[in-house]
Order: C-alpha cells, then structure tokens, then sequence
C-alpha cells in the first residue's frame, strides 16, 4: 500500500497526514497527549484536511483538554509501596526476593504480590508483572467474546493482545481479527467490554458514523458511560515499543 506521511499546521495544532490507499478521510485524537492524527485518500489534498479539521476543532480542542485532565502515573520502580492497577482497583505492590519461578498473586483486598529473583532490575520485574497482566486478560476474554459475538451475531476469525500506545483496541476488518490494548488489565471489566463491542461492530460496519452509534446505543447503551470511566482514570507511563502476541 502506498503511504505519504507529513505534518501540517492547522489553528495552532501540528497535524500528522497519513495518506493512503484509503476511500474515507479519518481524524483522529490520540492519548496521552492530545497527538491529531488524520488518515486520508491520497487524492485529498492539504486543504480539504486543513478544512476538515477546522470543522471539527471544537472536538479537538476537547479531546486534547481531557487528555491533559487525565492523572498520570509516574514511571514505576517496581518496588515495594508502589501502587498498581488490576481491572480498575487500586493495589499496593509488595516485592518478594527469593528462588524460584517468578509470579505475581493478588492478597487481601489491597495487595499485589510480586515474587522475584534477587538482582532483578525495575525493566525485568515490570515485565513479569506484564506477563501477568496478558494472563489475565487471556482468561477474562475468551469468555466474553463468546458472549458478545453472540450477542452482535457476529465472530471475529482470531483475536490478540498488544502494547498499543494510541489505541484500546483495533479491528482489522479484512481479516477479522480483534486487538486487544494490553493496558486494559488495568481497567475496570466493563471497559473491557466496552472496548470489545466497539470492535466488534466494525465487523457490522467498518466507519465510526451514525449507523455505528446506533449499533452501539442498541447493544450497549451505557457505552458512553464507560468510556468515560476509561478516560477518565489514570494513564500507565507510556515508554513503549509496540510489541504482539496472539492469543
């Protein structure tokens, strides 16, 4: 696929232009700071982008707020103190040196236990903690995908998890297959779902228009409402690589 990639300014904001073999023009605001992204047909030329943007400055400008409002977690440590995230709660890490197998468990109502070689550095400890998190969601999937391809009468081929720093979630509509943002460990179950319907849909229709909100407001009708919830809670330190596994 041929592909152009420029930047532009428009009212003060650098847009990125992604031109592609593509019919419709896309915009897009992206976590965690406000980057506007745009995708377009390689026909379309700088001003019909700088024009659709302008039209949709209002929504820009909103989203870029929000992100700016959003609490962020400082880079973690990995160290014993530190607050954690698992499926929306709050948890305080304690870290265990000892032999043996790696693993992580969660004890009591507040406690993420971390159980490690000695002389593991903050990178190695976070990934383990990161292989946990895939678990995880490795069983919280499956279940709920049988239910909402049921639901949506749909079924996506395959499904997997990645490091995503932009997205929650993709559909590649060709080969149906559903990525899931590895970060949603860290929230609470209902954006989980809220994120798989969103995807799903794309199965059903490809473009985020009016018939697409319909779908989602008949399927899920509190979808605004959790997207709220997984806007609104705090951002992981973002210093990623994308990275992919299937599931």
């Amino acid at each position: 696929m041929n592909t152009e990639i420029k930047k532009i300014t428009v009212a003060g904001f650098r847009v990125e232009v992604v031109r592609k073999d593509i019919k419709n023009l896309h915009l897009g605001v992206y976590p965690p700071h406000g980057r506007v992204r745009v995708a377009a047909p390689l026909v379309v030329s700088d001003e019909a982008v700088r024009l659709a943007v302008l039209d949709k400055l209002g929504w820009i400008k909103q989203r870029k707020a929000e992100f700016e409002r959003q609490p962020r977690q400082s880079r973690r440590e990995m160290v014993s103190g530190e607050s954690h995230y698992f499926l929306g709660r709050r948890y305080r890490l304690r870290v265990h040196e000892r032999p043996g197998p790696a693993r992580v468990a969660v004890r009591g109502v507040d406690n993420l236990e971390l159980f490690v070689r000695p002389g593991l550095s903050s990178e190695q400890r976070e990934e383990i903690l990161h292989r946990w998190y895939r678990a995880q969601l490795k069983e919280l999937i499956p279940p709920l995908l049988e239910k909402w391809q049921d639901a949506l009468g749909v079924e996506a081929s395959d499904w997997g998890i990645k490091k995503m720093k932009t997205k929650w979630g993709s559909c590649t509509v060709a080969a149906r297959r559903i990525w899931f943002n590895l970060e949603l460990a860290r929230k609470p179950v209902q954006c989980l779902e809220y994120i798989m319907v969103h995807e799903l849909l794309h199965l059903l229709e490809r473009h985020h228009n009016e018939r697409f909100s319909e779908l989602m407001n008949r399927h899920l009708p509190l979808w605004k409402n959790y997207r709220a919830m997984l806007n609104g809670l705090p951002l992981g330190h973002e210093e990623w690589k994308e990275e992919t596994e299937n599931a």
